[in-house]
């Protein structure tokens, strides 16, 4: 079903119609062409039946429209995919425009070489929904339960689907989990043995538990979550703890908690607590019960059926990367993830959940004013052979995973192709992650370098808010020159997780700056809720002109590393320490110079500060404790008075002297004009531009 005509755009220019996909028109521009007229077919196949078009057509850019098809949205989308390639075969550039609506996709979208230079964006004041789930309707209410509501998914019973996550009015429903709130306490170690043994306390586990085979532990320990299968329970006599077996093996080196933190989910006696769902497998009945007031046949009920929603990978062996994709303002949504049947330890983060959205060898793409939302996995994945990507502007949130990951793990040196750099990663909001995987991070760079992470707000996630490099140790890597800029980084870790800091790096990176930031509120569970960290290796690193404050255990932390340089920073209030050093190495670790530093509880100088200033130099910086004052005899420096550090050499041009902040509630507001620490040589902290800019504003 072809038609022909024309008709006006916005700007003026004649739009010629080439066709109509999921009843809407194909477009090619009717404008000024230098350049001779082609002619060229195009085939469009719905499943159907096949139409053929005979037309002429302009080298200049054509727009195809595309709306969800009442028949299933999946074929006039792809329709329209065939359709640009042909153009694109052709040499045209060509945009996919997609109405509003839910496109539910029954794979994910794949990107090629053959795609170089396509856009996809969404058509103006309209939000496109590109859908991995399925609605699910015809709810009946249980004859055992009123409260409870039950629907029966045949492809469950008969093994082709299962779920992990329910989304209920946009909203991530809580499996079935037991205790609804809180959590169970291990009694003591879960030791070396594999299987991995859990001492548990009498009446938390029960035998029949493990014999359903579809219960999982979820645990956090320290950097690290489990989602592992309960395998077994073997109760105590009396009052003795008892044993419950869980599948994989153990991690010597974060399994010495003595009271891990966990719970027991997806068993249907958890099925308790309104909100509530639990997925029996061998029937294939979904269980829901349902808030007061909620009909779920009244309501948005989504089953995702796909971990993934666009894969862009081009050819690394032949050297054919997809150049130039554009993907503008689409919403990417309800997405699963997945487990091997023995369950994962997560380790730090989350290293084993991939993006939604994956780039492999691909180069001068674009992810602009899109949404990320409801996704199990991270949102996005800059991968192998991944160059000089824009992720700009997008809404992240709700996620199981993080935000962006960029880069592989390892210290492998990748050959040019492979190579990942050079991406900037600007203005995205970034919020409620790590809902699922709880190590989950931010920003997460692994060993790419030359990128620019700069106004981002990134919130109200439960481990490390950007985490730049992945060497632990001086070994030389390919993540250097990295720039992180102007980002506003909140609500991290909220005491699930330890061991993690508002920015987080490791590794050598000579050239890597961290400016310009706010860090604020760094809540870890036990030690180690950092603004600053500076963790194993970290070396070349310069930190500047950022503020600091309201982190749990100081607001620099470096455990080890080599000429790094802290200066012109403010680091004020933050409760256990405002600055941490681990380990003595023989060389100068840092120098921290021309800052402020400002407390009211905890001490100045936690952890190790033995050594000279040939191992860390501290001068030219301003302190004061809001309790001590002006007294210098109050003042200890590593257990040191003043006069005695000064003699070791250390902050021999520092003062001691109230800094006249503007507002002490908001640091970042930063120093009245007759602060003595400008007399210090302190500059003003240039926060202006922080977070997200109107898009009018970007560069």
């Amino acid at each position: 079903m072809w038609e022909r005509g024309s008709r006006g755009t916005p700007d003026g220019h004649a739009m010629r119609t080439l066709g109509r996909v999921g009843g809407q028109p194909v477009e090619g521009s009717g404008g000024r062409c230098r350049q001779p007229c082609r002619m060229t077919h195009l085939y469009f196949r719905t499943g159907i039946a096949m139409a053929a078009g005979f037309l002429v057509l302009n080298l200049a850019a054509a727009t195809i429209q595309v709306s969800p098809d009442a028949a299933g949205s999946d074929l006039p989308l792809r329709t329209a995919l065939e359709a640009a390639r042909q153009q694109r075969a052709s040499g045209n550039p060509v945009t996919l425009e997609l109405s509003g609506g839910r496109y539910e996709l029954s794979q994910p979208l794949e990107f090629g070489p053959a795609d170089s230079g396509l856009g996809v964006r969404a058509r103006i004041g309209e939000r496109p929904v590109l859908s991995g789930g399925t609605r699910l309707q015809g709810w009946r209410r249980s004859e055992i339960r009123p409260a409870l509501w039950e629907i029966t998914l045949p492809e469950v019973k008969a093994g082709r689907w299962y779920f992990r996550q329910l989304f209920v009015n946009g909203q991530r429903a809580q499996r079935a989990r037991t205790p609804d709130e809180g959590f169970f306490r291990a009694a003591g170690r879960l030791g070396t043995n594999s299987p991995i043994e859990l001492p548990f306390k009498n009446g938390d586990l029960q035998p029949e538990w493990a014999a359903r085979r579809d219960g999982h532990v979820v645990m956090w320990m320290k950097w690290t979550d489990l989602h592992v299968p309960l395998a077994g329970v073997m109760p105590g006599a009396g009052s003795a703890a008892g044993v419950a077996t869980l599948e994989g093996g153990p991690r010597p080196y974060w399994m010495d908690e003595p009271d891990a933190r966990y719970w027991i989910e997806n068993i249907p006696e958890a099925l308790d607590a309104p909100g509530e769902w639990y997925l029996d497998r061998a029937t294939g009945v979904l269980g829901y019960l349902a808030p007061d007031g909620l009909d779920p046949n009244q309501a948005e009920m989504v089953a995702p059926r796909l971990t993934e929603l666009v894969r862009v990978h081009g050819d690394g062996g032949s050297r054919r990367p997809v150049i130039g994709l554009r993907f503008e303002g689409l919403t990417f949504a309800e997405a699963d993830y997945d487990l091997p049947a023995q369950g994962m330890i997560s380790p730090q983060a989350a290293v084993p959940i991939p993006g939604t959205f994956r780039v492999e060898h691909a180069r001068d793409g674009l992810i602009e004013d899109c949404v990320f939302e409801n996704l199990g996995g991270y949102a996005v994945e800059l991968g192998r052979g991944a160059q000089q990507w824009r992720v700009v502007g997008n809404s992240i949130r709700s996620l199981g995973g993080g935000g962006v990951r960029v880069g592989e793990p390892g210290n492998k040196q990748p050959d040019d192709e492979a190579a990942n750099h050079s991406h900037r990663i600007t203005d995205n909001t970034l919020r409620e992650l790590g809902r699922v995987f709880a190590p989950a991070v931010g920003i997460l760079v692994f060993q790419s370098g030359t990128n620019r992470i700069a106004h981002n707000h990134i919130a109200d996630l439960y481990y490390t808010g950007i985490s730049v490099g992945w060497n632990w140790g001086y070994q030389d890597t390919p993540c250097r020159a990295n720039v992180i800029e102007f980002n506003r980084v909140e609500q991290v870790g909220q005491g699930r997780l330890s061991d993690m800091g508002g920015i987080y790096t490791l590794g050598p990176q000579p050239g890597t700056v961290v400016r310009n930031n706010l860090f604020r509120d760094i809540t870890s569970y036990g030690y180690g809720g950092w603004g600053l960290y500076t963790d194993e290796g970290s070396t070349g690193i310069l930190i500047e002109n950022n503020v600091v404050y309201g982190c749990k255990s100081a607001g620099f932390h470096q455990h080890y590393g080599r000429d790094n340089v802290v200066r012109n920073n403010l680091i004020a209030f933050n409760r256990e320490h405002e600055l941490m050093r681990t380990r003595v190495e023989d060389h100068l670790s840092f120098s921290f110079t021309g800052n402020v530093v400002i407390w009211d509880t905890g001490d100045l100088l936690g952890s190790n500060w033995g050594g000279g200033t040939h191992q860390f130099r501290l001068d030219h910086n301003l302190y004061f404790d809001t309790r001590a004052g002006t007294q210098v005899a109050a003042y200890r420096f590593a257990g040191s008075s003043w006069a005695e550090w000064q003699a070791r050499g250390q902050d021999v041009h520092s003062q001691i002297a109230d800094p006249l902040l503007v507002d002490p509630a908001r640091p970042e507001l930063g120093l009245k004009p007759e602060s003595p620490a400008y007399a210090l040589g302190f500059k003003p902290i240039d926060l202006t531009g922080l977070g997200p800019r109107p898009k009018g504003r970007r560069p």
